[in-house]
């Protein structure tokens, strides 16, 4: 395998101009409105799963936290269908970028602890100091929650770019190996490409669960702030 194990991940460009504002777009395209009077099966389906999210979402939030819900399902919608084309052969996955998560992040934690500032300011500060803590512990506890709360949009934006990230170099090194062992031991090839293949169906599994994942812990910043 001469090719570099990291080229998949590098942003593609057309005329030396970036088309990852094309390839974001692109799921957003497939998420038709349906103008018939009986949608048909796909329609259906979807409007199935976006009832199921909202009801699972939204089971814990307040009235304040359920303004939300249409943001909430486009971002649990736009992370899944992201993930899922990024597995096809020779596309681009923007949920592997760093960038594109913590873009994703940190507006959406910001709003949220902002709200909860707004309305719930003392419970809020509360959080930085728990009940009963020794005076000496009360500088240490301040700065610790402080840096805790700061590391949330990080740690959403990180375990999500870490398991795309990680499901696609070991489908890549898989792939290249089944490939290579083809031709020298076609029986060992036969068993890394069940392996591939298996691994192939986990990664599908894995690019739904990330995206209810990061909506999860979103609408748990949401429920602890209103």
């Amino acid at each position: 395998m001469n090719e570099n194990l990291f080229t998949s991940f590098i942003t593609p460009t057309m005329m030396g101009l970036p088309i990852v504002i094309l390839i974001i777009m692109l799921p957003s395209m497939l998420m038709t409105s349906s103008k018939r009077l009986l949608p048909n099966r796909l329609h259906s389906f979807q409007q199935w799963l976006i009832k199921l999210i909202i009801k699972q979402m939204m089971l814990i939030q307040t009235p304040k936290g359920r303004t939300w819900t249409l943001m909430l399902v486009s971002l649990i919608m736009f992370i899944g269908s992201t993930n899922l084309l990024g597995l096809l052969p020779h596309t681009f996955t923007p949920t592997t970028q760093l960038s594109t998560n913590l873009s994703m992040a940190i507006p959406l934690w910001a709003g949220a602890v902002i709200l909860g500032f707004r309305h719930k300011l003392k419970p809020s500060l509360a959080h930085f100091l728990p009940q009963g803590t020794p005076i000496y512990l009360i500088p240490m506890l301040i700065i610790i929650e402080t840096i805790s709360l700061f590391i949330q949009p990080m740690a959403l934006a990180i375990r999500l770019t870490a398991n795309i990230t990680a499901g696609h170099l070991l489908i890549h090194l898989i792939g290249g190996a089944t490939l290579i062992l083809t031709s020298m031991s076609p029986p060992t090839a036969t068993i890394t490409f069940i392996i591939l293949a298996l691994l192939t169906v986990l990664e599908f599994a894995v690019a739904l669960i990330q995206a209810y994942v990061f909506t999860l812990l979103v609408s748990l910043y949401l429920h602890d702030n209103t």
